[in-house]
């Protein structure tokens, strides 16, 4: 290969490379999610993927059903997005395992479990399938709405004291709307209801108020600041079924986009007695372009 014809494809893959990657970001401007649990109205393009993986270290979690506290890994928190249509995305979330460091166990819990402190445990997390439904764009004066429904998978193993092996169902009202020049300030929020399935009590759910409101400022093109409150409430009266107690935390971190890819970090703190204490996420997210052709 001569010099020219070298250099020529040189510049032709740098070239290439680029469009990639301006391409990526563009893409990924699209219904930005992590670090944030509260969800945007946002959806993808039809036919695009996003995947989102991430760590979690939560510094005095708390699990009522089986009596254990202690500090919690969760590794491989992962999230699968597809855009079906214009307005239309299915979701898929879950942990692939979760590591408990047992710091107290209570006696005689209401799931039993072998576990004292200083011991360690660990447990596939439950896995939830949801469908988001962008129902209006934003307008000058309106902000947008959309909805999303879903269930909680039971993949856990009670025996193991993290998860709680049960199936939940979900449905929230999704609304957003941008402030600023260019759209700088992205805020959103979610309200709606949960029917979780009390572990330790026959024939018995707990319904409980899902909430969110969150925020997402574009510092330049690569670095954004996001923030939120997300969280359930018990609405029955007096204390609500193990397993299904009130849960709230605050989240404030970076997103920094680079090499076609989006980086995350976020602080946590608990907001009610049952939640973590404190905690950090770290993540990545990739959106790839059309992977499918959506039926028409």
């Amino acid at each position: 290969m001569n010099p020219m014809t070298r250099s020529i494809r040189k510049s032709f893959w740098r070239i290439c490379r680029t469009l990639l990657i301006m391409f990526g970001c563009a893409v990924i401007s699209h219904a930005q999610q992590r670090p944030l649990i509260t969800e945007d109205v946002d959806v993808l393009p039809p036919g695009s993927l996003r995947i989102e993986a991430g760590v979690d270290f939560l510094q005095g979690a708390k699990f009522p059903a089986s009596g254990l506290t202690g500090d919690l890994t969760r590794v491989g928190v992962i999230g699968v997005n597809i855009g079906l249509s214009p307005n239309v995305e299915f979701q898929i979330e879950g942990v692939a395992q979760n590591f408990l460091s047992v710091n107290t166990a209570s006696t005689g819990p209401a799931i039993p479990r072998g576990f004292a402190p200083g011991d360690s445990t660990n447990d596939t997390g439950d896995f939830t399938l949801a469908t988001k439904i962008k129902l209006r764009n934003e307008s000058r004066r309106s902000p947008s709405l959309g909805f999303r429904f879903g269930v909680q998978l039971p993949n856990s193993d009670e025996s193991r004291g993290i998860g709680l092996n049960q199936t939940n169902a979900f449905g929230t009202i999704l609304v957003g709307k941008r402030f600023g020049p260019d759209g700088r300030l992205n805020t959103f929020g979610n309200l709606g209801l949960g029917i979780l399935t009390a572990p330790t009590q026959l024939f018995t759910q707990n319904d409980v108020l899902l909430y969110g409101v969150a925020g997402i400022f574009r510092l330049n093109g690569q670095i954004n600041i996001a923030g939120e409150v997300n969280g359930r409430a018990s609405v029955r009266r007096g204390s609500a079924p193990l397993g299904t107690e009130s849960l709230s935390e605050a989240r404030l971190g970076l997103q920094v986009k680079a090499s076609g890819m989006r980086f995350d970090f976020a602080g946590i703190a608990g907001l009610t007695d049952f939640s973590p204490r404190s905690g950090v996420t770290f993540g990545v997210t990739y959106d790839t372009p059309s992977v499918f052709t959506p039926a028409k």
